[in-house]
């Protein structure tokens, strides 16, 4: 793959370009998205963005997110047409293509110029060209770089604004993952210039919950948390039928692992989920314990270092006996100390 950099004579003309991400895009995938969007469609390109799946309600008011077409929600005929007859495509916060799903060979085959823009970890080689940095705390700062490295700060306006720090915010912990530089601080600034309302945002997405949601949330803390205190690990296992119980929508689980690694002497949490015929996985860690090769080895994911998913084929109950033993030797094998 190339710099990004060598790209950037095809966006001095307007072009045909789709903007994709991973399933069930987060204020990361979908502000990065929406951000690029709208700072494309100002230069007078004519963009799409494309999501495998829906997102959740929350995010619903990020400018722009009515114009974004869901795979999982249309014809994948009338997808296909669009990505074939891209000039560009985009390809935004994910690093292994296997992840668009139902999407991948749509990408893959696609005769559009590729651009990733990530800062995942161990990049799948299928673009052209690339803006990766694993430094980065979002997709979204590596959006407001883009936007700066082509003199273009003059473009950003409000809505782009709004979008890239919904981004930042979220990948970052509202600031208080060890990826908060002072770059990052520097970035959120320039973006408040630029007519980023951050109440606004910040309340959009964490004080925004329907009922369900809360009695959700009160039942798993209460009968659905286990920690092991001589493990220094928290895990939380939601069923299917505790799903349809609650009436859990997508996003509806967001940010619950990070209660559990909140108490007091835990290192790794984990939230455990099934869906279906599979069963998702989703990890947090802190100190020097890592959880995206953890995630790799046993689960068929990755991620960052501190915040990474995973997948299992094994039945929900399966599945938990896995975890718990895997977790015996947890700190012994996944601890990468401080130099």
């Amino acid at each position: 793959m190339k710099p990004i950099q060598e790209v950037f004579e095809e966006l001095d003309h307007p072009r045909k370009i789709v903007i994709t991400t991973h399933p069930n895009p987060d204020a990361d995938a979908l502000g990065s998205s929406l951000g690029l969007y709208h700072w494309l469609t100002g230069r007078g390109h004519e963009v799409q963005v494309i999501t495998p799946t829906g997102y959740p309600d929350f995010l619903d008011w990020m400018p722009g997110q009515e114009t974004v077409i869901c795979f999982d929600e249309n014809k994948a005929s009338t997808v296909e047409t669009i990505i074939k007859e891209a000039e560009l495509l985009f390809c935004l916060d994910f690093s292994s293509t296997h992840r668009l799903k139902q999407m991948e060979a749509m990408v893959l085959n696609s005769p559009a110029i590729k651009v990733l823009i990530d800062h995942h970890l161990d990049p799948d080689d299928f673009a052209d060209y690339q803006l990766w940095d694993t430094k980065a705390a979002a997709t979204a700062e590596l959006i407001f770089d883009l936007i700066i490295m082509m003199n273009s700060q003059e473009e950003i306006t409000a809505d782009i604004a709004n979008c890239l720090y919904a981004g930042i915010m979220t990948d970052t912990g509202s600031f208080k993952h060890p990826s908060t530089t002072s770059k990052v601080h520097k970035i959120v600034a320039s973006l408040i210039e630029y007519g980023c309302d951050v109440s606004r945002v910040s309340r959009a997405i964490y004080d925004t919950n329907t009922v369900s949601r809360l009695r959700f949330l009160g039942y798993v803390l209460l009968e659905k948390l286990t920690v092991r205190e001589d493990l220094g690990i928290a895990y939380i296992v939601v069923s299917d039928e505790e799903s349809n119980r609650f009436q859990l929508k997508s996003g509806d689980t967001e940010g619950i692992v990070n209660f559990a690694l909140s108490i007091q002497g835990i290192i790794m949490a984990t939230i455990i989920i099934e869906k279906g015929d599979e069963v998702k996985l989703s990890f947090r860690s802190v100190g020097d314990y890592v959880v995206n090769t953890f995630a790799g080895d046993n689960f068929s994911g990755g991620g960052h270092k501190y915040a990474s998913g995973g997948a299992s084929e094994l039945s929900l109950k399966e599945t938990i006996i896995k975890y718990e033993n895997l977790i015996e030797t947890y700190k012994e094998h996944y601890c990468s100390p401080s130099t």
